[in-house]
């Protein structure tokens, strides 16, 4: 994952670092700790609060920004190798690893409690989560799968995060990035496009129109917004409650 177009990586981090620091997302499930804004599924950070959390090949790394001038680092967990992504949903922290995703309870923010890991084959994994399920990519090749294998879209049943269990999965063509907002799943596919998937039945997500005309590795979804991330800059589309998308603009990054 850290060999792909770096540069536009650092931008769409930089376009989520704005939107978080910028943004006060509705609370509606009453959580204590709400995630203050939105990254992509390959963000390396994120913040709750006044909690930033970043993670490092082999580290979470935990800082109270409740001073924004003085930030001071917290905690640091060593979560063992091959560390990727982070994602903040309700009480928990989910991060993506290459062998798995962990599970960690943050509701004492600057000291997230290990609760459980869920394991799977040797690949590159964003992952995202809403309500009782985690969506997880995992992407073959060389880069992220040596041992070969196939790509795929895999669903997590989270609703006992201490016993997080698949319940479902399909192949995928070339899956990077994802990202979910009430019945729609948003699934990249790096230079072939980006798919929309119904998860009106959250467990089985349906793919219900693929965009192939620019290509996709990750994608921020905000208030029926998409911005993507292509070879050569970022691309916002508006979509609505039907599987139509609207191409709005690009921002190039050289």
């Amino acid at each position: 994952m850290k060999k792909l177009i770096p540069v536009l990586f650092l931008g769409l981090m930089a376009i989520g670092l704005l939107l978080i620091l910028n943004s006060c997302n509705d609370n509606a499930d009453g959580d204590p700790n709400p995630q203050t804004g939105a990254g992509g599924s390959m963000a390396r950070f994120a913040i709750t609060g006044n909690t930033l959390y970043i993670v490092s090949d082999q580290s979470l790394e935990v800082y109270d920004i409740g001073d924004g001038g003085n930030p001071a680092k917290a905690v640091s967990k060593n979560l063992g190798v091959g560390i990727e992504t982070i994602f903040p949903y309700q009480q928990n922290l989910f991060v993506g690893a290459a062998d798995g995703m962990y599970i960690y309870n943050n509701s004492k923010p600057n000291d997230p409690v290990f609760m459980s890991k869920y394991t799977h084959v040797l690949s590159c994994d964003p992952v995202v989560v809403q309500g009782k399920y985690a969506y997880v990519t995992l992407r073959a090749g060389m880069t992220c799968r040596p041992g070969g294998g196939f790509s795929s879209l895999d669903v997590i049943d989270i609703s006992d995060p201490t016993r997080p269990a698949m319940v479902g999965t399909q192949r995928m063509d070339s899956p990077y990035g994802l990202g979910v907002s009430g019945n729609k799943l948003f699934v990249c596919e790096g230079d072939k496009g980006f798919r929309v998937m119904d998860i009106s039945k959250p467990a089985e997500p349906v793919s219900k129109a693929f965009y192939q005309q620019v290509a996709a590795y990750d994608v921020i979804v905000r208030n029926n917004h998409l911005i993507i991330t292509g070879n050569k800059g970022l691309f916002q589309y508006k979509y609505d409650d039907s599987d139509s998308i609207q191409y709005l603009s690009k921002i190039p990054v050289l």
